[in-house]
């Protein structure tokens, strides 16, 4: 006797259906388990008979063939557990039931046979529906995160007789439902990190929203204490709230990653991803000998926060250059190759030298000229190229300190950024993968970003004084359009150009003014 169920598998943040077949013949006892199988696929059947056992089940005699197809496609984790069990029931008679037939199934299975959750379900949810397939059957956990996609019924269960009773129709159980538009408004009830509570740094705020606006990458130089990582911490709460498409693919990624926290079914508020400085390679861009995201996948859609930017490994930083230009990170290794969405905005804070402290020439005692360049070229041009934002970040005073104004809120900074922003969306409507001024190419930048005379003949001027490159020179373009789209001019001026040539301080020939 035959019996067929389907079963899913993550390749990067996509899925594949993976069709469980399982053939009973008679003869001696013999289990085979063919379809190139990992080492957790291929203990399953240890899982399964104790599950069976302690579910008022049994494991069928005879010579069972379990083939997982397509047989040429690695397969790898405990999902599986759950579709084999059932097929083994079906053919050995211990529940009559066709809804096998269009139903996906998922999950793992304890010893004592309850369901335990699994990775990736968000991306197998979605291949089910472009299949066609009807109904999905995953464990109770994962219940939340597979109903937020729309076009199919998806039934969680604690326990695998529950199960059983859903396959001889008994029980009365019924799909899970989810407002999604309700975990929408649940976003940021509870925020505490408010850009209020930072005295005085008018200027890195202004900064911070251009770069919001835009979707710019943004560095940070000043001495401990000076608010770097208050600011950069803040910075979410002012970027536009996400959209339902932008959901989806983030809680895929943190889904196949197996960090999606256990019944929370999608992330709704923007990633903020902030990696020791100890970080390997690996961790940072995603590999390993299965691949898996790294910090820059987790950060899609939201902020990378790299505290003490010279501290990191050249090695590491440097391999962030192709992901800051494409938006994906490729990783290729024997088995497959994979890409996963690495869109992000980048925010790096770091001392101005070793010492922490800026030069000044009346304190012998302080930061040199040249220890200074020494401490600032551990970060590669190139890399700096990629930051359009450079930002000077001075102590605060003890009257700013003291004062007990507020200062102006996240709401009404983000207020601004959306406005910006849907100025942006208008302009790039039609294009694909651009939805920000920071997004754009060469070509579009030198197209959309026109400037008169007055504007050309300064900017001409800065490239020549500060010996700019032409990345450079597109960064300026770039966030110039941004502070023009913040003030709703249709036109790049003066004004917008001389703004934007002072976020360039660190490049090479005029960081030290």
């Amino acid at each position: 006797m035959l019996s067929r169920v389907y079963c899913a598998s993550t390749i990067g943040v996509d899925a594949r259906l993976i069709e469980v077949e399982v053939n009973r013949s008679g003869g001696m006892p013999k289990y085979f388990l063919v379809g190139l199988p990992d080492r957790a696929v291929s203990e399953s059947s240890d899982r399964i008979e104790a599950a069976l056992e302690n579910s008022n089940a049994s494991f069928p005699g005879g010579r069972i063939t379990v083939n997982l197809a397509p047989a040429d496609l690695p397969k790898e984790g405990s999902a599986f557990d759950l579709p084999i069990a059932l097929t083994l029931l079906e053919v050995s008679g211990q529940v009559e039931t066709d809804r096998l037939q269009k139903t996906l199934v998922l999950g793992e299975l304890a010893l004592d046979g309850k369901l335990r959750p699994v990775k990736g379900v968000l991306p197998m949810a979605v291949q089910a529906r472009k299949k066609g397939i009807k109904h999905m059957v995953v464990p109770a956990e994962n219940g939340p995160e597979a109903a937020v996609v729309d076009g199919v019924s998806v039934y969680a269960f604690e326990h695998l007789v529950e199960v059983m009773e859903w396959l001889r129709n008994e029980g009365g159980h019924k799909p899970l439902d989810v407002d999604v538009k309700a975990m929408f408004r649940k976003n940021g009830e509870h925020e505490i990190l408010d850009f209020s509570d930072v005295r005085g740094q008018e200027n890195v705020k202004r900064a911070l929203e251009v770069a919001a606006a835009g979707g710019h990458n943004v560095v940070m130089v000043g001495p401990p204490g000076s608010g770097k990582t208050m600011m950069a911490r803040r910075l979410p709460k002012i970027l536009p709230p996400l959209t339902l498409d932008e959901a989806l693919e983030t809680t895929k990624i943190h889904s196949v990653a197996g960090l999606l926290p256990g019944g929370k079914a999608l992330v709704t508020d923007r990633p903020f991803r902030s990696p020791h400085h100890t970080v390997s390679d690996v961790a940072l861009v995603g590999g390993g000998s299965i691949p898996m995201p790294g910090e820059i996948s987790m950060a899609h859609n939201g902020v990378l926060f790299l505290d003490e930017l010279p501290e990191f490994k050249r090695s590491a930083l440097e391999v962030m250059r192709q992901p800051l230009e494409d938006g994906s990170v490729s990783i290729s290794r024997a088995r497959m190759s994979v890409s996963y969405p690495s869109r992000f905005m980048l925010v790096a804070s770091m001392n101005p030298s070793p010492t922490g402290d800026w030069y000044d020439a009346s304190d012998p005692a302080g930061a040199t000229p040249s220890q200074m360049q020494r401490y600032l070229s551990k970060i590669s041009g190139p890399l700096l190229d990629r930051i359009d934002l450079h930002i000077e970040v001075q102590k605060v005073s003890y009257e700013e300190l003291s004062s007990k104004a507020k200062g102006e809120s996240s709401t009404a900074i983000r207020e601004r950024v959306i406005e910006a922003r849907e100025v942006q969306t208008n302009r790039f409507m039609g294009i694909e993968g651009v939805y920000c001024n920071a997004q754009m190419n060469t070509k579009m930048s030198r197209k959309i970003c026109v400037l008169n005379d007055e504007s050309a003949q300064l900017l001409k001027k800065a490239i020549t004084s500060l010996g700019l490159s032409a990345r450079a020179y597109d960064r300026i373009l770039k966030v110039a359009r941004t502070i023009a789209d913040l003030e709703r001019s249709e036109t790049i001026r003066s004004n917008h150009i001389a703004e934007a040539i002072q976020y360039r301080s660190l490049d090479r020939e005029g960081w030290l003014g």
